[in-house]
């Protein structure tokens, strides 16, 4: 509860300084934006708009093939009559008429084609997914970034002021002649160096805001905040369930996909050996002049058998077979992969939050004897070395302390995209 009041109260204190010059931004807004904005979700989209039109090219072959077709044209023959002379001959056509075209059967390999391509599509979807998660955990470092740096400014200006207070004091002492150069020197040392990290720390928040802009996908940098807390959102109470995040992992769930396309595509292949039946039929007039008055149709059906195409399907059944097979492997591949990389994220995160909390504990040490300290040295019961070691403990433990809470975001971030957290997933 300690830990919440504390962030509440200084990212309150930031946003007041800052509020007026800058857009200040949540973690839904952000996410929000990058769905609308980012290049990367885009492009996912469209690759699944090709798979689904790729689908219907393919099955468009099984439906009727209906053309229409106007032609004419105009000949002319030169011949010589008995006498020498030429003499030539123009003939003119003129057709107008509809065909058609049927496949009957093509050893299913059509309808194998299309539950391939029905396979293609849905490994593109989780190829968005995959996409999204990778977009979701760059927006949220970027974000956390983002989050470290505001609240960073506010700790160096912390510590200014406790470098501050504590060169005043020592320059009091040394001004009376309790204390000796070195400590005055070493006091304005420290107050230098506090004042360069502030200094730092407000250049890189720019750095922090032209990453998120370009997380965001948006086409121009602009100053930015976000507001928000270092609290973490996912239930670290009860192992989870890894077997089943494994299974609904999106890298897995489209290298499913592409192995039962590859296994249609091994039927498609066997299905060239079968005959290729298909009917046709044209009605159409033909005449010597416009508008054509003699009519004419066809109907035929035409059987092809493949006899020798010297090895070339059995070439292609065998390159389809090795490719299911190398999906098969990288499945068994991947999924191991995944588990452990998830065990490790896992395992990371409980470490992580037991390091707030240790660092927590340790701030609010380092605070209480600084105050007692502070006090002993300025009644001389304490060396100067003694006490700016306990002073030198509490900047170091207010920067431990931040790093941990930051980190237990990054580990949480990694968690999520360990088990495929899309964009999606975060509105919910």
């Amino acid at each position: 509860m300690r830990k919440k009041i504390f962030l509440v109260v200084s990212f309150s204190y930031f946003l007041f300084s800052w509020a007026e010059a800058e857009e200040i931004l949540s973690w839904q807004e952000c996410i929000m934006q990058a769905k609308n904005n980012h290049p990367d979700l885009i492009s996912a989209q469209e690759n699944i708009k090709q798979q689904i039109a790729n689908k219907y090219i393919i099955a468009s072959e099984l439906y009727p093939q209906l053309e229409a077709n106007l032609g004419a044209s105009s000949s002319t023959t030169k011949n010589k009559d008995s006498e020498g002379d030429t003499i030539k001959t123009t003939t003119d056509s003129y057709t107008y008429g509809l065909s058609i075209n049927q496949l009957f059967f093509d050893g299913f390999k059509t309808s194998y084609k299309i539950k391939s391509a029905l396979e293609n599509i849905k490994s593109a979807q989780e190829n968005y997914r995959i996409v999204s998660a990778q977009v979701r955990f760059n927006l949220r470092v970027a974000f956390i970034d983002l989050l470290k740096a505001q609240e960073l400014i506010k700790v160096a200006e912390e510590i200014v002021k406790i470098r501050r207070e504590n060169f005043e004091l020592v320059t009091l002492r040394y001004e009376s002649g309790l204390e000796h150069r070195g400590a005055l020197l070493t006091a304005e040392a420290n107050l230098l160096s506090a004042n360069f990290e502030l200094s730092q720390a407000k250049r890189n928040l720019e750095v922090a805001q032209n990453r998120l802009c370009k997380e965001m996908g948006l086409k121009e940098f602009k100053p930015i905040l976000v507001k928000g807390d270092f609290q973490i959102e996912e239930d670290t109470q009860q192992e989870p369930d890894f077997i089943k995040i494994v299974q609904d992992n999106p890298s897995l769930r489209q290298l499913l996909a592409k192995k039962n396309a590859a296994n249609f595509d091994i039927k498609s292949a066997y299905s060239d050996f079968y005959p290729t039946i298909s009917g046709s039929s044209s009605i159409f007039k033909k005449d010597d002049h416009w508008l054509p008055e003699n009519d004419n149709w066809n109907v035929g059906i035409t059987v092809s058998i493949p006899i020798f195409e010297g090895g070339l399907r059995l070439a292609q059944i065998s390159k389809a077979k090795a490719l299911y097979n190398q999906l098969v492997a990288d499945e068994r591949s991947l999924r191991d992969n995944i588990t452990v990389t998830l065990k490790q994220c896992w395992k990371d995160l409980q470490n992580a939050l037991e390091t707030v909390e240790v660092q927590r504990k340790t701030l609010e040490a380092a605070e209480e004897r600084s105050r007692i300290a502070e006090a002993q040295y300025s009644t001389g019961f304490i060396t100067f070395d003694n006490w700016i070691i306990i002073e030198n403990d509490l900047v170091k433990a207010k920067k431990a302390y931040l790093d941990a809470l930051a980190n237990a975001l990054l580990t949480e971030a990694n968690w999520v995209y360990a088990k495929g957290g899309t964009l999606e997933d975060a509105q919910k």
